[in-house]
């Protein structure tokens, strides 16, 4: 009989990062992330780019002054957002409205 096999496929995405985050990127207007949500880029992204995580996230969601884009939908699940094999994930500043 088989081994089950429990590994999980992680997806990567395609992360474009807007000109007030790139001072963490080292200029840099998009990378590749690994992540099967909004939360797991993010993370990655920590991993990759130290201080990232602390930019966009306060007290354990999105910040109010970022959204999130998953291939040009605007994130109504925030950090649990499911991100698909080969997405495009766009962290925008939010539109305040007045």
């Amino acid at each position: 009989m088989p081994a089950l096999s429990l590994r999980r496929t992680i997806f990567m995405a395609t992360v474009f990062i807007p000109s007030l985050l790139r001072k963490l990127t080292g200029g840099k207007d998009r990378t590749i992330a690994l992540g099967l949500t909004v939360r797991e880029i993010i993370e990655d992204l920590e991993r990759q780019y130290p201080g990232f995580r602390d930019r966009v996230i306060e007290n354990g969601d999105l910040t109010g002054s970022i959204a999130v884009s998953v291939n040009g939908e605007i994130s109504t699940e925030g950090l649990h957002e499911s991100v698909p094999a080969e997405s495009e994930i766009h962290f925008v500043p939010a539109i305040g409205g007045g």
